[in-house]
């Protein structure tokens, strides 16, 4: 995917494959044949070095469903974390182990998280008052999803070990999915308490490490590699219109409920008046680029995902599953149920 694509052409998202790589090494760690996969998931050797290839978000779950499915291990995602390099994470994992702080380095991994991966659902967020960084939700949890949660937690904990030397970073962790019965295999690895259930998906890091200054800090290279991150979230941003923009905020805001003109104003940083014209300019209004975005999103639930149809219903934010309903026939002149069977992906 190119840098300057515009964040709807893959409408649930997209990652960089360098995130395959580590899951591949993951699987091929534990014992799995990962040649199947590669050949299953049509991955090539050249994709998977390339620091610009892209997957899907859809399909890069089901790659790691079939990677657990092959390894027998639904903990995968922590292994995934071990095995996980600043590399891994690009430009910006690189940038991040030259800062001053691991709590600085962490703040340039969230900054640019969009260098290397798109989600739908919303984006990371660090709370420096509270030593914590926050994964968004990726509700509806099921089994090709958990390990996403996993691998994100513990990629970001190994960072701070990598840059530290300390295994003992963490004051505790918080996973928004039912715990799956694995509590004192994530204990053990996280090397703190891990509260299954909770309202977030976080770590939060000891005083030490979080002021730590990492092994690898530079001042000279950080600035450098700071200034070319900044440049290609610019790059980046250039060829998003306002519509861009908004449709791209407006769909963490979707679930469960429908958002308002004014929510997305604040989100964009502007007011609904300002925001009312900007989309009229860009040959769009607030409830066209709603039912469009709504519109866009539902196929791809659809086609890609094993969500049922409330669960649909919830994330594009209708009251309740008729509402979905009455909107897919309005949409397409068939059932989403009839249309997920016609044209669902293999």
């Amino acid at each position: 995917m190119s840098k300057t694509n515009t964040p709807h052409q893959n409408p649930l998202g997209d990652i960089s494959l360098l995130y395959a790589s580590v899951l591949l090494r993951a699987t091929e760690a534990e014992g799995g044949d990962i040649s199947k996969l590669i050949t299953q998931f049509h991955l090539s050797d050249t994709a998977l070095v390339s620091p610009d290839a892209r997957i899907s978000i859809p399909r890069f779950m089901r790659l790691g469903h079939a990677a657990i499915t092959l390894t027998n291990n639904p903990a995968l995602g922590l292994r995934m974390g071990a095995l996980t390099r600043p590399v891994d994470a690009g430009l910006a994992g690189l940038a991040a182990e030259t800062a001053p702080t691991v709590g600085q380095a962490l703040a340039i991994l969230i900054r640019y998280a969009l260098l290397s991966s798109r989600n739908s659902r919303g984006e990371s967020s660090l709370c420096p008052d509270q030593r914590s960084v926050r994964f968004y939700s990726i509700q509806p949890y099921n089994r090709y999803n958990y390990f996403v949660v996993d691998s994100i937690l513990a990629a970001w904990t190994q960072l701070v070990r990598h840059m530290t030397g300390r295994y003992d970073v963490l004051e505790q962790v918080r996973i928004e999915y039912p715990s799956i019965g694995l509590d004192d295999v994530f204990e053990s690895w996280f090397r703190c308490p891990v509260e299954f259930g909770a309202a977030e998906n976080s770590i939060r890091l000891k005083t030490g490490p979080w002021l730590q200054r990492p092994f690898q800090a530079h001042e000279g290279m950080h600035e450098k590699l700071t200034g070319s991150c900044e440049q290609e979230l610019k790059q980046i941003h250039k060829g998003w219109s306002i519509a861009d923009r908004a449709r791209y905020l407006m769909t963490p805001l979707l679930r469960g409920e429908t958002p308002t003109l004014e929510a997305l104003a604040t989100r964009l940083g502007t007011t609904p008046w300002t925001l009312q014209r900007q989309l009229a300019n860009d040959g769009t209004g607030f409830r066209q680029l709603l039912d469009d975005t709504r519109k866009q999103l539902a196929e791809d639930y659809l086609q890609e995902t094993n969500s049922s149809l409330s669960e649909i219903a919830w994330l594009l934010g209708f009251a309740n599953p008729p509402a979905f309903h009455k909107a897919y026939q309005r949409w397409y002149g068939v059932s989403p149920g009839e249309h997920r069977k016609q044209t669902r992906k293999i």
